[in-house]
């Protein structure tokens, strides 16, 4: 039997399993389904449509518009996450752009080169709120249900009273249902009226009328024209494996590029978390980062080289930069066009906070979502709907010549990373990981705990991890390009004492980390056993269940 995987930070199965009557684990194993996310109440919010028929797009966007709610402050309705799904009915994986832009208003780009984007996520790195169209559009491509009967989970948490604006997001959310209720029409032609209002209509108005009030720059025709984009994913095989992800909008393909490095060495032999190990990862790591920073952006502004950063011919020349005995203490973008290792003239790299959750799900169908909801502090909130946006336009910059300077309408290169893994066609494990410029480092720790050394998610999830901070930092607009720390190693305190002086003698500059480096869930399909093995590192507040549980 196939089945669908969606990862939200929390973890959902359904039938005959009350997650009302049962304390969530990080961890559980067994048949029918699953979610994985944060807090328990999205868990039950997508548990529960799946249960009344619902598919893995139905469930993940109640678990996300639950998010919105009780994972508040690290998403919300205003925000932006970007999506991957594969659809059974299709066989074919995409991603949505679930992310907003920066104003279409050419008058307004120069005023950021002067003034700057505020770095502390301010009304003026607002970009256009992504969500909502997101999840219209999948409810409208891939799900079954009505936008009345995902969000029911959501409105019973509303009415039972939290926050200030609980009332008032409620409201909208009613609104928009109204709209669905009242428009004859297909069930697609319903929703697409209720997606009408929030953009077009009197909501966006409102939203409009916010931003002019607060000094932001974003206006109707900014909301009018945006459009959740339906993509083909970045792709690589590695090991037996087709690891997917979203395009260079995100940082998602530099996990893929650092892939193929790693194919030239034997990773298993050299043992889980061993200094050569960290330190091949490590040196891997800084290579598709440097390539990350200096080639990503949005590519219906910037070109992006990305079946060169994939060759076979750059990965070769890029392999032999990896050097065992010492760790690079400088930043190294290759050349895929010239097919040269390096650039010729290397230039420096820039140096927030705000938010991110995590969401997978899987249904009986076969479909598989993997989905990263991100970004909102507890501010920037219009108070009439009771929304709080996103500050993702820190995410772009003011460098000259950079991929990610920012012009009208252009999206950020963000680090929402959603993943999904294929195996003979089939979808068999989804990661979701919160955590900025680490998710995909701990990605690929939670990955190669796998595919290397056959670690289920339940260890895969819990095991040391470690990371580097030898890149950008995604959410520093400044015009200066520097890195954060060179030759910068992070280490989880489970890793051995004799581990940690080899690398340090390799020229690593070490720190310890006694919590989690990064937020991971994962589901992992085993289709010899028809079993579903779900996980969160506890760590990280992370929760998963199952449907059917295994005995």
């Amino acid at each position: 039997m196939k089945y669908l995987i969606y990862l939200s930070g929390l973890l959902i199965f359904t039938k005959g399993f009350s997650l009302a009557e049962s304390k969530l684990t990080y961890h559980a194993e067994g048949k029918g389904g699953a979610v994985a996310a944060e807090d328990p109440r999205a868990v039950r919010a997508g548990m529960t449509i799946l249960r009344s028929g619902g598919n893995a797009a139905d469930s993940s966007v109640s678990v996300m518009l639950a998010a919105s709610v009780v994972d508040y402050g690290m998403f919300s309705i205003g925000s932006e996450v970007p999506f991957m799904i594969f659809d059974s009915a299709s066989g074919k994986v995409k991603t949505l752009s679930g992310l907003g832009s920066a104003p279409l208003n050419k008058e307004s780009i120069p005023k950021y080169f002067k003034e700057g984007i505020p770095a502390d996520g301010g009304i003026r790195a607002v970009p256009v709120p992504g969500a909502v169209h997101l999840f219209f559009t999948v409810l409208i491509e891939y799900g079954t249900m009505s936008f009345e009967r995902v969000a029911e989970p959501t409105l019973k948490i509303l009415d039972q009273g939290g926050e200030d604006w609980y009332d008032e997001l409620a409201m909208t959310l009613r609104k928009l249902i109204e709209t669905e209720s009242e428009t004859n029409g297909n069930r697609k032609e319903k929703l697409n009226a209720a997606r009408d209002r929030f953009y077009k209509g009197d909501i966006a108005q409102q939203l409009v009328n916010y931003y002019k009030e607060n000094g932001g720059y974003l206006t109707l025709k900014d909301l009018e024209e945006h459009q959740t984009l339906i993509e083909d994913p970045v792709s690589v095989d590695y090991r037996g494996y087709t690891i997917l992800k979203c395009g260079p909008w995100t940082q998602g393909p530099y996990l893929c590029q650092t892939l193929r490095i790693l194919e030239g060495f034997d990773l298993k032999a050299m043992g889980h978390l061993s200094g050569n190990y960290i330190h091949a990862l490590t040196e891997s790591l800084k290579l598709g980062l440097a390539d990350r920073d200096y080639y990503y952006g949005d590519p219906r502004f910037t070109k992006v080289p990305m079946d060169a950063l994939l060759s076979d011919e750059y990965t070769k020349i890029r392999q032999g930069l990896v050097n065992m005995e010492s760790a690079s203490l400088s930043v190294r973008p290759g050349n895929p066009i010239k097919m040269k290792a390096l650039v010729d003239k290397p230039s420096k790299y820039r140096p927030g906070p705000g938010g991110t959750t995590t969401c997978v799900v899987a249904d009986k169908w076969g479909n598989f979502v993997a989905a990263t909801p991100s970004g909102n502090p507890p501010y920037n909130i219009c108070e009439p709907l009771g929304i709080a946006h996103g500050n993702r336009l820190r995410s772009l910059n003011t460098a000259k010549g950079h991929p990610n300077r920012i012009e009208p309408g252009k999206r950020p290169r963000i680090t929402l990373t959603p993943t999904l893994i294929m195996k003979e066609g089939s979808p068999i494990m989804g990661i979701s990981v919160a955590g900025g410029d680490l998710q995909d480092q701990t990605t690929l720790n939670c990955l190669l705990n796998f595919i290397e050394f056959g670690m289920k998610p339940k260890k895969a999830v819990t095991a040391s991890r470690f990371s580097t901070r030898h890149h950008e930092n995604s959410f520093d607009p400044s015009a200066l390009r520097t890195v954060g720390v060179l030759g910068g190693l992070t280490l989880n305190d489970g890793i051995k004492e004799n581990v940690v002086k080899d690398l340090a003698k390799r020229g690593h500059k070490i720190s310890k980390a006694s919590g989690p480096i990064a937020y991971p869930v994962m589901i992992y399909y085993e289709k010899e056993t028809d079993l579903f093995y779900a996980a969160g590192d506890p760590k990280a507040s992370r929760h998963a269940t199952v449907i059917e549980p295994a005995k």
